[in-house]
């Protein structure tokens, strides 16, 4: 049995409280009701939130298209003052991120993802990050986890992944990745689950 070197987060529902963000309901609250229909049609038929995530547009693209005009202030405002970072996470790093190599895997807009972490200090942790707007591709896609695997250059079964849904889980576990389960969502598994990093601590201990 390999020995685990590395730790592999998700952003959204593990390191930031949030599993599915805010953004949605953010921006209808910074628009008129005679604008929810043109802004539903581009969140669901458009696929503007999808196509950010993928980096097929820039952030300000993204915002500009949505009716934002401020798109700097704007983007800094939700990060700021609508995602919250759990408090356990830096804690858990200051002791951790020295015996284990931390890498971020996030299904984010590019420019929303360098911000977060920019933000709350989190850049020191992590050795490689790797964002769904950088890369072009997202969990669950096999592709994402291959290229964190070729970053690192780590074998899968050197790897823990914490995420917090499933579907994310079951292909890292199919490649020979370790999966946690962060519950946040209250989702069935079958598998390893925890609900803080403190219990995350004690995973780690366990595998000694």
């Amino acid at each position: 049995m390999s020995k685990i070197t590395t730790i592999i987060f998700d952003m959204y529902g593990v390191i930031i409280e949030e599993s599915k963000g805010n953004f949605i309901p953010y921006t209808y609250s910074h628009f008129e009701e005679k604008e929810y229909e043109r802004i539903t049609r581009q969140f669901r038929v458009e696929k503007l939130f999808g196509k950010a995530g993928n980096g097929e547009i820039t952030s300000d693209e993204f915002l500009s298209l949505l009716g934002f005009e401020n798109t700097q202030y704007h983007l800094k405002d939700y990060i700021e003052n609508h995602l919250t970072l759990d408090a356990g996470f830096i804690p858990f790093a200051d002791r951790f991120a020295g015996e284990y190599e931390f890498v971020l895997l996030s299904n984010d807009v590019s420019e929303w993802s360098k911000y977060i972490t920019e933000f709350h200090g989190l850049d020191k942790y992590f050795t490689h990050k790797i964002v769904s707007g950088d890369v072009k591709c997202r969990k669950p896609e096999r592709k994402i986890y291959e290229i964190a695997l070729e970053r690192t250059g780590k074998r899968p079964e050197e790897c823990l992944f914490i995420d917090n849904t499933v579907k994310n889980l079951l292909v890292a576990q199919e490649m020979g990745i370790e999966p946690v389960l962060f519950n946040r969502d209250k989702e069935e598994y079958t598998g390893t689950i925890v609900n803080s990093f403190e219990e995350l601590e004690l995973v780690l201990i366990s595998k000694k």
